[in-house]
């Protein structure tokens, strides 16, 4: 016999991450109903709490988002910065067939139709994480799974310490494909958006701190 998911029965109001049950699969329809102060993704119905950022994750995050909202001006795609819901379905768009909704720290969305009043509804043309000592096992291995899964068409890696970014893009075959490693002195090129070139020497250009 297969293993038999749980899905956990919840009271009506859950405004502790203490009350839920961490070994149960939650939808987004369970997701919209909790009132707790942490943020929380979901991923293929289990709950991941997500680590508050630090001052480099902030300043890698504030030069490539405001970096991408100058050259999208006035273009088709929009920018947009955590927290900042993507809802990823399967087979259906209802609330309660949901199971994975993340916070992306920077998305960019091409499709007008999958922004609405909740946030985004499907696959981000592009996907950053910025990485952080708590949260790299879930970025690189349960991330890369589900925005894989989606087809998403590109997936960056930053690493502030380290002063890199990783990108994967996704093939004809809906797999994705690794691209050489970036740091300071590099420039990044997207093939989503043709013409753009972030300089990684102002991306990463802040204090190191130990």
């Amino acid at each position: 016999m297969g293993t038999v998911k749980k899905y956990k029965k919840q009271p009506k109001k859950i405004s502790r991450i203490q009350d839920l049950d961490l070994s149960a699969i939650y939808s987004y329809r369970d997701y919209l109903r909790w009132e707790i102060e942490e943020r929380l993704e979901l991923i293929k119905g289990k709950v991941f709490q997500m680590a508050g950022p630090n001052t480099s994750h902030q300043r890698v995050s504030i030069n490539i988002s405001g970096e991408l909202f100058q050259f999208l001006k006035r273009r088709k795609c929009e920018v947009f910065a955590a927290p900042f819901d993507v809802r990823l379905p399967v087979n259906s768009k209802k609330d309660k067939d949901i199971f994975t909704v993340v916070q992306p720290d920077i998305c960019v969305v091409c499709d007008p139709e999958k922004i609405d009043f909740k946030g985004v509804i499907g696959a981000p043309d592009i996907v950053i994480e910025i990485l952080s000592p708590s949260n790299n096992q879930k970025e690189l291995k349960d991330k890369y799974e589900v925005y894989e899964e989606a087809g998403v068409r590109e997936y960056w890696i930053v690493h502030p310490e380290e002063r890199t970014i990783f990108r994967y893009i996704l093939d004809d075959t809906g797999k994705f494909q690794p691209t050489p490693l970036l740091t300071v002195g590099d420039t990044v090129s997207s093939e989503v958006l043709p013409g753009i070139d972030l300089d990684l020497t102002e991306v990463f250009d802040f204090p190191e701190y130990h």
